[in-house]
């Protein structure tokens, strides 16, 4: 008969996620490491891939990041499309012939 189901709290499965996350480590070695079952910290670090958070693609400050990098780049195009039209309308200043008075 199988032993009784172990609870593990909320922080306890974040630095699980954490550990894999940031050392590399397979989660094989990890959960041994802490004693949990493998299948079980797997699946912990899938939840948290899909939810973005610890041990995903980004973490919290890395989006964070992105977000800030995503606008800057944004005001940068415009200023650089401001810049362009600026440009434009001096040379077809330059350009055209002028008159003599």
């Amino acid at each position: 008969m199988a032993g009784k189901r172990r609870k593990f709290d909320a922080e306890f499965r974040e630095g699980a996620v954490r550990i894999v996350a940031e050392t590399g480590k397979p989660v094989a070695q990890v959960a041994q490491d802490l004693g949990i079952n493998e299948t079980t910290l797997a699946s912990w670090v899938s939840r948290a891939r899909r939810a973005g958070g610890a041990g995903g693609v980004t973490a919290t400050g890395e989006s964070e990041e992105l977000a800030r990098l995503r606008r800057e780049n944004a005001q940068l195009k415009r200023d650089n499309k401001e810049l362009a039209m600026g440009r434009d309308v001096l040379k077809r200043c330059m350009g055209a012939p002028r008159s003599s008075v």
